[in-house]
């Protein structure tokens, strides 16, 4: 009885030893190269995983620019002299963005053409007749979409829309891509004076839907002494390489939907 024990241990062995020995040549030969540069600059990230840089997360990134070659100032929130440090490059910090909605209408200003009462989701909302209840085609649907798809918990629904928390935004672009009606940007997280409307309707229609939207009337473009608005497709639009932050387009606008945002002016007068 013995043998036959010892003879199974012995195959038992030899089998582990070149079992062993096989995966230790298949490791070699698939190792994964690795470089000290990609924890450190995972490390310099910001570590949510959003996907805003285009990659599958923070690892998936930070290996890209080691080994792949990628743009190592895609993150927003990354420290970017950190990473150029780490690289042997020099990178600028560039202008800091942030996320805003282009919407000022609210429960208390806008009118309904009916009630909704389907499943809370933007997106669901905006393929219900009129791109949901508000009588404005172009106004928030106010369900939180974006708010859900925020990994820095920087948006929140109040009364009926949503507002974003400039300091907590990383500008990752989920709430962006996440909006059925496209009314959230990316602009300079400095910018001064922002346009609350995205309306692209006349003025009678655009009052009888809402108390809070642009005109198209072009007064803020007329006072403005440094060219950055411009009215197209009835709606004020701000160019922010130009904008000096006078506030004389705020002082104009009728409706009050060019408003100050407590930030200091995006270029010096």
């Amino acid at each position: 009885m013995l043998i036959p024990v010892l003879t199974a241990m012995a195959v038992i062995g030899v089998i582990s030893v070149i079992i062993g020995i096989v995966l230790g040549v298949l490791a070699e030969k698939f190792r994964v190269e690795s470089d000290p540069r990609e924890s450190k600059i995972r490390d310099c990230l910001a570590g949510s995983n959003c996907g805003g840089c285009g990659f599958a997360g923070c690892d998936a990134y930070a290996h890209a620019i080691v080994f792949d070659g990628a743009d190592p100032a895609l993150c927003p929130s990354s420290d970017k002299k950190e990473i150029g440090e780490i690289m042997g490059v020099a990178l600028s910090e560039g202008v800091r963005m942030a996320a805003y909605v282009k919407c000022s209408g609210n429960c208390s200003n806008t009118r309904d053409n009916y009630v909704y009462n389907d499943e809370q989701d933007c997106r669901i909302a905006y393929l219900a007749p009129g791109h949901g209840a508000k009588k404005c085609v172009y106004g928030c649907c106010g369900l939180g979409s974006c708010a859900k798809a925020c990994p820095y918990d920087a948006i929140k629904i109040v009364n009926g829309l949503a507002k974003i928390d400039r300091d907590r935004c990383m500008a990752c672009g989920r709430c962006v891509s996440v909006c059925p009606n496209r009314l959230i940007e990316l602009i300079p997280a400095d910018a001064s004076y922002i346009v609350t409307c995205s309306s692209r309707s006349r003025g009678k229609t655009v009052k009888e839907a809402c108390d809070a939207g642009c005109l198209g009337c072009g007064l803020c473009a007329r006072v403005c002494e440094s060219g950055a608005i411009a009215v197209e497709n009835n709606i004020a639009k701000i160019d922010y390489s130009k904008c000096t932050g006078c506030g004389k387009c705020a002082e104009k606008c009728p409706a009050k939907v060019i408003r100050f945002t407590g930030a200091k002016p995006a270029v010096s007068e």
